[in-house]
């Protein structure tokens, strides 16, 4: 079996199909899999702070993470698995990096809430009411400094 790499790259570093690898993944998921009609294009992907971070495995991606700087805080999204290679923790290995590359920031995301234990594990806590994006129950969670 092909050992996963863990990547980053920022927009300028991504290759043209890593590029498409990346939005292709992210709306199989969240367009397609989760029928959630957004703007999956929302301006962020090629901020010069922004960062991407995936698990190759075989030059397949089979996860991914975005990572945007908001000054006073960084924002975790987009974490998104492919569905032929969920249940090896590959999402976890890509929390942890983001983590790791933030530092000793606040930390924000929206997160789906049957996932809120999940990000519970990487220090995020609930942070108000659960609200509706696309027709999907999310809530905010934030991680301390």
């Amino acid at each position: 079996m092909t050992q996963p790499e863990l990547r980053v790259a920022s927009f300028a570093d991504l290759t043209t199909d890593q590029l498409y690898a990346v939005l292709r993944l992210r709306v199989d998921v969240f367009v397609v899999e989760q029928e959630c009609a957004y703007p999956e294009l929302d301006g962020r992907d090629d901020e010069p702070t922004t960062e991407h971070l995936w698990v190759d495995v075989g030059g397949e991606m089979a996860a991914y993470v975005r990572v945007l700087d908001d000054g006073d805080v960084a924002r975790i999204g987009r974490v998104v698995t492919a569905q032929g290679h969920r249940g090896h923790g590959y999402a976890a290995q890509l929390m942890g990096l983001a983590l790791e590359r933030i530092g000793n920031r606040r930390t924000e995301i929206g997160a789906q809430v049957q996932l809120e234990q999940w990000y519970g594990r990487f220090g995020f806590k609930r942070s108000g009411p659960d609200y509706d994006e696309d027709g999907i129950m999310h809530l905010t969670m934030i991680r301390e400094a």
